[in-house]
């Protein structure tokens, strides 16, 4: 009898391990997971009814040397990746510059080298970049503000973004080359730009290429 319970503690046990293990796969994206300090942590979900998904977070930034936030991704090894989305969020919020992002990156640590398209609570649009671990981040802005539908093209290591004012075409807005070895980390991200404040992103009408 005793042999019988330890066992089923076992397999209990290993259940509980491999649960909290699995992948917390999103929609089109197989896991989801805070970078740097985010308190509390983030969250996500994929409205398959309406194709969106709504990505909540905290999170100092995502800028400086170091960054927080919340992010829905897949790893994958192509040189050619496309991310596009119409991105909104949800209330007035706390900060004018929380971020909602369609990101590449180079891996899960807070100081890691990426680019991204980073949509902001005031509008504005921007091609924001690390170029390698530990660096500064740089940027390049749009001169075209929300609301468009937004994109980021990797090919190797150019890095390219792309905005669609409503009922435009897309048009190049600027590049850069952001050195990553594959595989990279590709997907949405969001960080509300106050440490202990939550804010939430609706990325909609999602294209993803890889």
């Amino acid at each position: 009898m005793r042999t019988a319970r330890n066992l089923a503690a076992v397999v209990l046990f290993l259940g509980c391990v491999a649960a909290a293990d699995a992948p917390r796969a999103v929609g089109d994206f197989e896991d989801q997971s805070d970078v740097g300090t985010v308190t509390p942590p983030g969250s996500a979900q994929y409205e398959p009814a309406k194709k969106e998904y709504r990505v909540t977070a905290a999170g100092e930034n995502i800028w400086g040397k170091a960054d927080a936030f919340h992010f829905v991704f897949t790893k994958t090894g192509a040189n050619e990746v496309v991310l596009s989305a119409d991105v909104r969020f949800e209330g007035a919020g706390k900060n004018a510059h929380r971020k909602a992002c369609l990101m590449v990156r180079g891996g899960l640590a807070a100081d890691d080298p990426y680019a991204d398209v980073a949509v902001h609570g005031d509008g504005l649009i921007s091609l924001q970049f690390r170029k390698e671990k530990g660096g500064v981040t740089e940027e390049v802005q749009s001169k075209v503000k929300a609301p468009a539908t937004v994109r980021l093209r990797r090919k190797g290591a150019g890095f390219t973004l792309e905005v669609a004012p409503p009922g435009k075409p897309f048009e190049a807005v600027g590049g850069v080359n952001v050195p990553l070895s594959n595989p990279v980390y590709a997907g949405l991200a969001v960080s509300s730009h106050e440490a202990s404040v939550t804010e939430t992103a609706v990325f909609s009408g999602l294209t993803f290429q890889r």
